[in-house]
């Protein structure tokens, strides 16, 4: 089962020509990381979709910016 760790939020900048997304630094520092072949780490985070369409569209003024992870227990 995954879990949902909130890591900041998403909405329309002040010129409504870009999406703002701020992050809480606290959050970001805890967050999982993932390593790629190259050895850099990378923090994955999601966005519905959906929600962004409404906020460009504006139809929803914000939306929050996640980290899923899996709760399952992992085998060494």
């Amino acid at each position: 089962m995954a879990k949902s760790e909130l890591i900041g939020y998403a909405r329309k900048s002040n010129l409504g020509s870009a999406l703002k997304i701020c992050l809480l630094k606290e959050a970001v520092d805890k967050a999982k990381t993932i390593t790629g072949k190259d050895g850099t780490e990378y923090i994955c985070l999601i966005i519905n979709a959906a929600k962004v369409r409404l906020i460009l569209n504006d139809e929803h003024e914000v939306t929050s910016v996640c980290q899923l992870f899996d709760e399952s227990p992992q085998e060494d």
